[in-house]
């Protein structure tokens, strides 16, 4: 015990004993995750302000063997930032370090510490005249060095992709406390391995990002936001076809969503209100962003609605009439994850598979939950453009929470047989964490295990960055 003490005086008095928390009350926050299905417990939490700061913690971790776990805004939602039970970790907490170090508007990038909120940058991109178009219905309060560590995706990744394609360079502590400094902007970099790469999506399991290089891209001009009534996911799929071969980029968010999900933010969400007079069975959030004017982005919309109606595709569509509606149209999108806690226990689903296979799969997965569980409640939506849903699934009307979670298991290996099915992936963008990490063993090919397992013991022999994460 006495040793143990010492060690973790040594630790604080690298980021000082303000920053240095282990009363059960401070480091209560940092041990528990949004959907609360991951608890763990730590010896500490650190909260260092420079990036020495940081290489001194994973120096001395690396020498005694001490356990770390990076921690961002602690949004992730698959455990990743959660640590164990054993006790021994350290908590690496990267609020303090929050600065945005430059905007470059000529060069349209940002240098940013990781513990800066993305809403943060966003708002300092907007300032500056251009926009930063990683957008997550936790933005609020997720930071840009947890949305790297997870390749974060969110509503723009249609045209501008995910967290790893709006990163240009990385500063990044490795295990032993060495810097990699690959703070460039560069658009175009053929010299060696692209090892930014390596750390983006990593999960905090071979080093900590302590600053990133990321693209901003000019702000639109006019933007138009439909609200959409369909049949069915076919014709949501034929709308979207049809609208990209009209609008190109300028099609900048297909949103779909069935309508448990709608219903389930209508019925929790204090002044929520449904766009269209009339109920559907499925949902599609449309955006038009353009570079021109106004009036080309509503041109724009106008005709794919219109060409939509024509053939049958859509029932019924509500344009946003002013930015609030814009805003309340995004809101019902965004809390569509949140309003299912209310409704009970929830079995999660974060998949991917190709964008023409979307329909099929809603149909055989719709199936396959029936079989485990023939009143349980689909709750499906997601970035149908980019081919990632979140299928969910809630518990029957009047069900007990802990019969259906027992159902997990059961129900995770059901849905995911269909994502095989389809050659999808059963981690689009929340990444492995713990909730996954055996899945990923049972399924990924032996070869790329071998890789991974490769690049973790060269990056991290002495095991301690994140411990029981990924891999």
């Amino acid at each position: 015990m006495a040793e143990m003490d010492s060690l973790l005086s040594r630790f604080a008095a690298i980021v000082g004993d303000n920053n240095a928390l282990s009363e059960p009350d401070d480091i209560s926050p940092y041990l528990a995750e949004p959907r609360d299905l991951f608890h763990g417990r730590a010896a500490m939490v650190l909260r260092p302000g420079t990036t020495a700061e940081v290489a001194a913690i994973l120096k001395l971790a690396s020498e005694t063997g001490t356990p770390v776990v990076p921690q961002g805004g602690n949004t992730g939602l698959v455990g990743g930032q959660i640590p164990d039970r054993a006790g021994r970790a350290v908590i690496v907490s990267l609020s303090r370090m929050n600065a945005i170090r430059e905007i470059d508007v000529a060069s349209r990038t940002a240098t940013v510490e990781a513990g800066v909120v993305l809403q943060r940058l966003q708002e300092a991109a907007d300032e500056a005249g251009l926009l930063f178009p990683l957008s997550l219905g936790a933005q609020g309060s997720c930071q840009i060095g947890g949305n790297l560590s997870s390749n974060a995706g969110g509503t723009g990744a249609l045209v501008h992709g995910s967290a790893r394609d709006l990163c240009l360079g990385l500063e990044v502590v490795l295990p032993t406390g060495e810097v990699l400094d690959d703070l460039r902007k560069l658009k175009k970099d053929n010299t060696g391995y692209d090892l930014k790469n390596l750390f983006v999506g990593a999960e905090g399991t071979l080093g900590i990002i302590t600053a990133a290089v990321v693209k901003l891209v000019p702000k639109p001009r006019g933007r138009e936001l439909a609200w959409i009534g369909l049949e069915n996911p076919k014709a949501a799929l034929e709308l979207f076809g049809r609208a990209q071969e009209r609008a190109g980029a300028a099609l900048t968010a297909f949103e779909l969503a069935g309508r448990n999900a709608l219903e389930f933010v209508l019925r929790h969400r204090d002044g929520a209100a449904d766009p269209l007079a009339s109920r559907h069975p499925w949902y599609v959030l449309a955006e038009i962003s353009s570079g021109r004017s106004p009036e080309d982005a509503r041109t724009l919309m106008e005709e794919i609605l219109g060409d939509g109606l024509e053939r049958g595709l859509l029932a019924d569509a509500a344009l946003a009439q002013s930015l609030a509606q814009q805003a309340a149209f995004w809101h019902l999108r965004e809390e569509m994850s949140w309003a299912q806690k209310p409704e009970g226990a929830s079995i999660k689903h974060d998949i991917s598979v190709p964008v023409a296979a979307i329909p099929d799969f809603i149909e055989k997965a719709g199936e396959a939950v029936a079989h485990v569980s023939a009143e349980a409640r689909v709750v499906c939506f997601g970035h149908m453009g980019d081919g990632n849903l979140h299928y969910n699934v809630s518990q029957p009307v009047g069900a007990e929470r802990d019969s259906f979670l027992a159902l997990y298991r059961d129900m995770n290996d059901a849905v995911h047989a269909v994502v095989r099915a389809f050659e999808g992936s059963f981690s689009a963008e929340h990444g492995i964490g713990s909730m996954k990490r055996d899945e990923l063993a049972r399924t990924a090919p032996p070869v790329a295990l071998d890789l991974m397992r490769r690049v973790k013991t060269a990056f991290d022999p002495a095991g301690i960055m994140n411990p029981g994460k990924v891999i």
